[in-house]
C-alpha cells in the first residue's frame, strides 16, 4: 500500500497529464517497444523541432487521466510499452505525421490510438491525419486556388494579343461590342 506522499505525487502527475491533454489540440499513443536509443533520440529531436512533447507514460497513470477526460477508447490500448506525443502548437497533424513516418521505418514501433480536439480517435483516424498535408501545404494549396483563375486569364489574354500584329486593336474589338450592347 503506497504511503500518502506517494499517492499525492501520483495524483499530481495524473492532474498534470490531464491538463496537458486538455490544453493540446492533438496527441498520439504509441508502442515504442524495440527501438534503439539512437533512433529514440532522433525521434525525440524531430518531435521537439515540430513542437511536439513526447514522453513515456505509465499505463496506470494514463488510464486514470483517460478516465477523467472521458477517453474510454484508450482503455484497450493501455498495455505494454506506451509513449504519448502531445502537440504543443496548433499543428494537429505533426504528431501523427512524424510518428507514422517513423513507424513505417521501424517494424516494432506501432501507433495505438490518438485524440483530436478533446475526442479519442482510433488508429485509422490517426493515419488519415498523418496523410494530410501540413498546415503550410494546405495554405499553399488555397493560395494556388486563388491565383489559378487569374493566371489563366493572363495567359489567355497574352495568347490573344500574340495572335494579332496589333494586340490592342483585337482587345478593343472584343470590348466594343459589349459597350454597344450596354448603350442600347
Amino acid at each position: 500500500m503506497p504511503n500518502a506522499k506517494v499517492l499525492e505525487e501520483k495524483k499530481a502527475l495524473v492532474a498534470s497529464l490531464v491538463e496537458k491533454i486538455k490544453n493540446s489540440p492533438a496527441g498520439v499513443l504509441v508502442d515504442y517497444k524495440g527501438i534503439t536509443v539512437e533512433d529514440d533520440t532522433k525521434l525525440r529531436r524531430e518531435l521537439r523541432a515540430a513542437g511536439v512533447e513526447y514522453a513515456v507514460v505509465k499505463n496506470t497513470m494514463l488510464r486514470f487521466a483517460a478516465k477523467e477526460l472521458g477517453f474510454d477508447a484508450f482503455e484497450e490500448h493501455l498495455n505494454g510499452t506506451t509513449a504519448l506525443a502531445i502537440s504543443t502548437t496548433d499543428d494537429v497533424v505533426a504528431p501523427a505525421k512524424i510518428l507514422n513516418e517513423y513507424a513505417k521505418k521501424h517494424d516494432n514501433f506501432k501507433i495505438k490510438a490518438g485524440y483530436l480536439e478533446g475526442e479519442a480517435i482510433p488508429v485509422a483516424e490517426v493515419m488519415k491525419l498523418a496523410e494530410m498535408p501540413s498546415k503550410e501545404g494546405l495554405i499553399a494549396q488555397v493560395l494556388y486556388g486563388f491565383n489559378f483563375p487569374i493566371t489563366q486569364l493572363v495567359i489567355a489574354l497574352d495568347n490573344i494579343a500574340k495572335k494579332t500584329e496589333d494586340g490592342e486593336a483585337l482587345v478593343s474589338t472584343l470590348v466594343a461590342p459589349k459597350e454597344e450592347a450596354a448603350a442600347e
